[in-house]
């Protein structure tokens, strides 16, 4: 059994009416928190930065799953959804899913040990890597 499956046995991932305009909303809240890390890195807000960074990460995943039909309920699942089903089928760069993982699991250090703390390089990567996620996945919801 793969990951996904296991994600979607466990009902971390659910079946929801395929959603275009959801979709579309996911995108433009993506592009919001990638400005507001933006703002955040400006005054020197590196954990709110990186938080930022990776909540536009993640939305820009979700418009994938809204646009198919999904509805997530782990970050982690979120990550194998475009995994086999977009990685797999070379629809999208193993760059993502790479950079996704990667951030959330900065971001779980960040928000609960209580010794991390971000540095300006990581913040600075952390939109970098945004910017990333967002194009590649703005590129494949106007495909259709």
């Amino acid at each position: 059994m793969s990951e996904l499956d296991e994600c979607f046995e466990k009902g971390l991932i659910r079946k929801i009416p395929a959603s275009e305009e959801k979709a579309l909303k996911s995108i433009v809240k993506a592009n919001r928190w990638l400005k507001e890390a933006k703002k955040n890195l400006e005054y020197g807000l590196l954990d709110s930065c990186l938080v930022s960074s990776y909540s536009a990460m993640f939305h820009a995943a979700r418009a994938l799953l809204f646009r198919d039909g999904f509805r997530e309920k782990s970050h982690y699942c979120v990550a194998r959804y475009l995994e086999e089903k977009y990685v797999k089928r070379e629809k999208l760069p193993k760059l993502v899913v790479d950079l996704l993982d990667r951030f959330r699991n900065l971001r779980h250090t960040d928000l609960y040990q209580l010794d991390f703390f971000v540095t300006k390089e990581e913040a600075e990567e952390a939109i970098k890597s945004a910017e990333i996620v967002i194009r590649e996945i703005t590129r494949l919801t106007k495909k259709g």
